[in-house]
C-alpha cells in the first residue's frame, strides 16, 4: 500500500469515528429506555412481555411465528426448485445448480461417512435439520417486524432462540437416531440408544445456549446509545453467520455419528464363526 492511499484510508477512518461521536452527542438527549437492561435480557430469554396473536386465537412467542414463516420459506423454496429448476438441470451445472448439488452433497457425504451401512433416510434428516437450522438462524439478520400485543413493534427472533424449539430440535434428532437403532439391531439398538441419555439434552441446550449468546450480545449493544451505531451490524452479522454455520455443522455431524453407532448391526457370535470359516475355505491351500 503506498504512502498516499495509507493516508487516505486513514483520513476516511477519522472521519468515521468523527460523524459516530456527532451522532451520538446530537442523539443522546431523545434516548428514552423503557426498559431496564435486567428487563430487556430477560424478555429477550423468556418473552414474557412481548408476544403476538396468532389470528387473533391466541397470544404466543413470536418464535413461533418465526417458525411458523421459516418453515413456509423453505416448503415454497423445495417446490419451486422441484418444479422449475431440477428439470432444466444439466450434465454440466450452471452456478445455481452447483450450489445446490454441493449442499445436498454435503449433507450425503456426511450420512454416508458416519454410516455407510444406513445412510438413505439419515441423509434426508440431517439435510431437512441442517437446511432447518441456518435459514432459521440467519433469518434473524432480517429483522422483520411484528407488533406485539403491548403495541410495541418487534423484530422476529430466530426460531431456535426460544427454549422450547431447541428442545424439540435436540428430542427429535434423538428419536431418529434410536429409529436407526431399531431398524439396525431391534431391541439391542433401543438400548444402545438408552444409554445415551443426556444427549437430547445435551444438544438441545448447546443449540439453544449457542443463539442465545448471540441474541442476548446484539441486545446490549444496541441498549446502549453509545454503542448503537455501526458496532450492532458488525456484531449482530459476525455472531449470526457463525452460529448458523456451527451450530448446523455440529447437530448434523452429533446426529450422523450417533446414528451410525448405534444402527451399525451387531454380529451374533455364530454368524462371525461362520464368516471365518468361509474365508479359511476360500483361502487357497498350500502345495507342499
Amino acid at each position: 500500500m503506498t504512502k498516499k492511499r495509507r493516508n487516505t484510508v486513514l483520513a476516511v477512518m477519522v472521519l468515521v469515528l468523527i460523524v459516530l461521536l456527532v451522532a451520538i452527542i446530537l442523539t443522546k438527549p431523545y434516548s428514552v429506555k423503557h426498559e431496564t437492561v435486567k428487563e430487556a435480557m430477560r424478555d429477550a430469554v423468556l418473552h414474557e412481555d412481548n408476544k403476538i396473536s396468532l389470528f387473533g386465537i391466541v397470544d404466543v412467542d413470536p418464535s413461533l411465528v418465526s417458525g411458523f414463516i421459516v418453515t413456509a420459506i423453505l416448503l415454497i423454496f423445495a417446490a419451486c426448485i422441484r418444479i422449475f429448476a431440477i428439470p432444466r438441470f444439466k450434465y454440466v451445472p450452471g452456478r445455481f445448480q452447483m450450489l445446490i448439488e454441493e449442499w445436498v452433497g454435503f449433507f450425503d457425504r456426511l450420512a454416508s461417512g458416519s454410516s455407510p451401512h444406513r445412510h438413505e433416510f439419515l441423509g434426508a434428516y440431517i439435510f431437512m435439520a441442517g437446511s432447518y437450522i441456518f435459514v432459521g438462524t440467519m433469518f434473524e439478520l432480517f429483522g422483520f417486524q411484528a407488533v406485539a400485543t403491548s403495541g410495541v413493534s418487534m423484530s422476529l427472533p430466530a426460531p431456535l432462540a426460544n427454549i422450547n424449539g431447541a428442545i424439540c430440535m435436540g428430542c427429535l434428532s434423538y428419536l431418529v437416531i434410536m429409529s436407526g437403532g431399531i431398524v439396525g439391531n431391534g431391541a439391542k439398538g433401543i438400548l444402545k440408544t438408552l444409554k445415551e441419555f443426556s444427549l437430547p439434552v445435551s444438544m438441545s441446550f448447546r443449540l439453544f445456549g449457542a443463539l442465545l449468546s448471540g441474541m442476548l450480545t446484539t441486545e446490549l449493544v444496541y441498549y446502549y446509545i453509545t454503542l448503537s451505531f455501526v458496532l450492532p451490524v458488525v456484531v449482530g452479522v459476525l455472531f449470526t453467520v457463525l452460529h448458523a454455520i456451527i451450530q448446523t455443522y455440529v447437530l448434523t455431524m452429533l446426529t450422523a455419528t450417533y446414528y451410525g453407532e448405534v444402527s451399525e448391526r451387531v454380529e451374533k457370535k455364530t454368524d462371525k464363526k461362520k464368516r471365518v470359516r468361509a474365508q479359511r475355505l476360500l483361502q487357497p491351500k498350500k502345495i507342499l
